[in-house]
């Protein structure tokens, strides 16, 4: 990344990756180099690295496909299990379309029955996800990454070493405390960046598939952002600090976050699944047993599948002192039933605490941004 830019510059670069990406995945493809399609962040992508390929996140932000998987899915499903299921089957997804393989996990019930359906036109490999932070539990899910290793010895022929294993836990422990140290960022007050600048760096960063460079690429910018703040360069204003919770958010969902920032409120917090719990824990690299340090790292992941849900609430209870956060909005998407759930637990936990929230319920269209923004505006000035 060259310093000369501006740094909207930069963040405009980092929100294009996804798509800049298109073409060096072309060429790494042309070299033989497998890609292994992922749909969640519980998919151990040290494992598919120690195997020689590349971990890729699969599109399903957006409702441009959600008719096409309609025809064979109900409407009144979850719009990411529908996106996702439509940019498969209309192959308007290059990183599905080129992906050697795909990695599941059973974390719905909706994206269970999905797996099922890619099975029938592409290479599919469920990977059976505990739904309690157990010792049963961290024993089955250290069988379950097991299983994926030599699943993925099958399919590209190569021997999954501990020697290699260790190195990619190295590497992607230090890409997750590069991160940690970029969204940290936001603890000042005014936060350097706006909302919708923090999620494309945290989300475009997984796009870069040399993962050395994005790593250097992530802490430079967060030293310039640094230096420039000390030196006054400050375009954020005061304003009250928000975090955002609940589903996996990008690409449509997006429109909360632009409307929190267009109606008077800071996004300085993501603890969604692209934000601070995809990067809170390392993997314990003095464990002897890297299969189990693996599993331990990815099960305990705070999500709303898990029962009960403990680590999200004292992930977020952390995030909601360190970053002094003045109001919680949580976004579920459709029929995402843990989550619409769990949201009951969130919010005696957040106002509990004396913080105002507020859930939002909506899906990939663009049909309610009109009441999404009248309700944030509503919030915010009651802030």
């Amino acid at each position: 990344m060259e310093l000369v830019k501006t740094l909207p510059d930069v963040f405009e670069e980092f929100s294009e990756q996804r798509k800049n990406s298109f073409l060096p995945l072309m060429e790494m493809k042309k070299k033989d180099i497998p890609f292994v399609g992922t749909f969640c962040t519980y998919t151990p992508s040290e494992v598919i690295m120690a195997a020689g390929a590349v971990p890729v996140g699969l599109c399903s932000f957006s409702d441009e496909t959600i008719p096409d998987a309609e025809q064979d899915l109900p409407r009144n499903l979850c719009p990411l299990v529908k996106s996702s299921y439509g940019f498969a089957l209309t192959k308007k997804c290059p990183f599905f379309y080129f992906s050697d393989l795909i990695v599941g996990e059973t974390t719905c019930d909706g994206k269970k029955k999905m797996y099922e359906m890619l099975g029938e036109f592409k290479n599919v490999h469920v990977m059976e996800l505990p739904n309690r932070q157990s010792e049963m539990g961290r024993k089955l899910w250290r069988e379950e990454v097991v299983r994926l290793k030599e699943k993925l010895e099958e399919q590209f022929g190569v021997e999954i070493t501990e020697e290699k294993l260790r190195e990619q836990v190295n590497l992607m422990n230090r890409n997750r405390l590069a991160l940690r140290g970029f969204y940290e960022l936001q603890k000042m007050d005014p936060p350097p960046v706006s909302g919708l600048d923090l999620y494309s760096v945290l989300y475009g960063s997984s796009y870069k598939f040399d993962r050395e460079k994005s790593i250097q690429d992530v802490l430079a910018l967060t030293e310039r952002i640094k230096k420039e703040y000390e030196e006054g360069n400050r375009p954020i204003p005061k304003r009250p600090r928000i975090m955002v919770t609940g589903c996996p958010i990008g690409g449509n969902a997006m429109k909360v976050v632009r409307a929190i920032e267009e109606n008077g409120g800071n996004v300085v917090c993501f603890e969604n699944c692209s934000g601070a719990k995809s990067v809170d824990k390392l993997i314990d690299e003095s464990n002897p047993d890297v299969y189990q340090a693996i599993a331990d790292r990815y099960l305990d992941i705070g999500c709303s599948v898990m029962t009960p849900d403990n680590n999200r609430l004292e992930l977020m209870g952390r995030l909601l002192e360190e970053y002094k956060i003045d109001g919680v909005v949580e976004v579920v998407l459709q029929a995402c039933h843990t989550y619409n759930v769990e949201s009951f637990y969130i919010k005696r936990f957040v106002t509990g605490k004396g913080i105002p929230y507020m859930s939002m319920e909506t899906d990939y269209s663009s049909a309610d941004i009109g009441q999404i923004n009248t309700r944030v505006s509503a919030f915010i000035e009651m802030l």
